[in-house]
């Protein structure tokens, strides 16, 4: 949790923006497993983490931007649960520490809200994910739960997008921290990368210090060594000698920001010379699309620059072929890079695409290329300074999907049909970073993971003994 000044500004900075009504800012309840007492492990809504920073669960928020207040709906907790749960500060001591005078027991708040209804005051929400929040919304508006979301407010949406892009000081230090906890994950990922190892070891002991340093992992674990399944969340395998495991992976820290890094790594520690050919073409794309990031220029065309640098490298390794610029603005390459370079990172690891992906990154200007592979670009609009992105071209070879274009001729001007096949038992290869855009270019974000072959191969070796 930040200091309370922080909060404050940050909703004092929406009302100015909203200019009328309440906003109405769900936090998320506990979530069941298997019956309403044993639930998953409890995280609070981001929308909700960054306007009033409190993380108990049945909590609800509202900004009355006409009346220049601030209230929290919540219930202080009962005898029975402090003897489950233990003491707890009241909602009003939680209250003030975010700089909120206002508290009322969730009993209130219906109450509230229909007074507001009565009053022909404009509602403002974000589009519910979570079906508990869809429930709530829908009874206290009056609203269908199946259209509930056909009612979230774009003025809302637009303004968090607005603020939330802008990473300030306090939330890069808290993505650094996440960064600096998946640093060490994946360098023990690569020294555990040894034949015989069960991925789900791996996957389990890196889990473990996401654990042991933050709040678990920001996503689910993708660690394979069957790598052309782009999120591959199987681990049931051995690893074998020769093969390349894809682990992508991050951390979330305590102040709940998000890392996100991928690196593949040879089991048993040396590439091979196909693989060294793979990896150094995606290894020159990423960093192609580093040197091309900083504000101003289009995600969407540091997307494209690098998808030619992917074609090219195919190129003269005889699997493609043609003009390099027209193989890319027919989307051949997709064919071996079939998703986007990257995505906004923050309190979420795609962050804010609950609000609806459009609305993050896109905008007016520029908009969504209807085209296999890149209309999988999750970010394209034009970079800010404060903007945190990733940065993941990757190659892989997708057997089926190369079949079906196969058979299909689909691209076949710009595809080696014949040679692939040599390929098919390859997997993929995917290297990530995370990105801080700054007032004159980017910067990666913690020690960047080791990633240059011979750094690669000596920390695997490393781990043999």
């Amino acid at each position: 949790m930040f200091t309370k000044e922080t909060y404050s500004k940050r909703r004092a900075t929406l009302r100015q923006k909203m200019g009328t009504g309440l906003i109405l800012i769900p936090g998320n309840q506990e979530s069941p497993m298997n019956y309403s007492e044993n639930t998953y492990h409890f995280r609070q809504d981001s929308t909700f983490l960054y306007f009033f920073g409190l993380e108990l669960p049945g909590m609800f928020g509202v900004i009355d931007i006409d009346n220049n207040r601030d209230w929290i709906f919540a219930n202080d907790v009962d005898l029975e649960e402090i003897i489950w749960m233990g003491p707890q500060k009241s909602v009003s001591e939680q209250a003030i520490a975010v700089g909120v005078e206002s508290t009322a027991p969730m009993k209130k708040l219906g109450l509230f809200i229909d007074e507001a209804i009565k009053g022909a005051r404009k509602m403002h929400f974000t589009p519910p994910y979570r079906a508990e929040s869809l429930l709530q919304l829908s009874s206290l508006l009056g609203i269908r739960a199946l259209k509930i979301s056909q009612y979230a407010s774009l003025a809302l949406i637009q303004s968090c997008v607005t603020m939330r892009s802008m990473k300030d000081a306090v939330e890069i230090t808290e993505i650094e921290r996440a960064c600096a906890i998946g640093y060490q994950m994946h360098v023990t990922a690569m020294r555990m990368a040894q034949p015989g190892i069960f991925e789900q070891r791996i996957a389990g002991i890196i889990e473990g210090i996401a654990l042991s340093k933050g709040r678990g992992t920001s996503f689910p674990t993708i660690l394979t060594q069957n790598g052309e399944t782009l999120h591959n969340h199987n681990h049931s395998f051995a690893l074998e000698s020769g093969r390349l495991m894809i682990v992508d992976a991050g951390a979330e820290s305590n102040g709940h920001y998000a890392s996100d890094f991928t690196r593949t790594i040879p089991v048993g520690g040396k590439f091979s010379q196909k693989q060294r050919d793979i990896y150094n073409i995606v290894l020159a794309a990423n960093n192609m699309a580093f040197s091309l990031t900083k504000p101003g220029v289009t995600y969407q065309s540091v997307h494209l620059q690098t998808a030619a640098v992917i074609a090219s490298g195919l190129k003269e390794l005889g699997l493609m072929k043609g003009d390099v610029d027209e193989a890319v603005a027919s989307g051949a390459h997709a064919l071996f890079f079939p998703h986007g370079l990257g995505h906004m990172m923050g309190l979420d690891v795609h962050d804010m695409e609950d609000y609806g992906q459009i609305h993050v990154g896109y905008d007016k200007e520029i908009r969504p290329i209807d085209q296999f592979g890149t209309a999988y670009l999750r970010l394209g609009r034009r970079l800010e300074p404060g903007f945190v992105i990733t940065n993941e071209p990757g190659i892989y070879f997708i057997p089926a999907l190369i079949e079906k274009w196969e058979k299909e001729q689909t691209n076949a001007a710009f595809i080696n049909f014949d040679k692939l096949k040599s390929y098919l038992g390859f997997g993929g290869i995917r290297l990530e970073d995370d990105i801080l855009v700054t007032e004159t270019g980017a910067r990666i974000l913690g020690n960047r993971v080791p990633i240059d072959i011979e750094e690669v191969e000596g920390v695997v070796a490393s781990g043999k003994n």
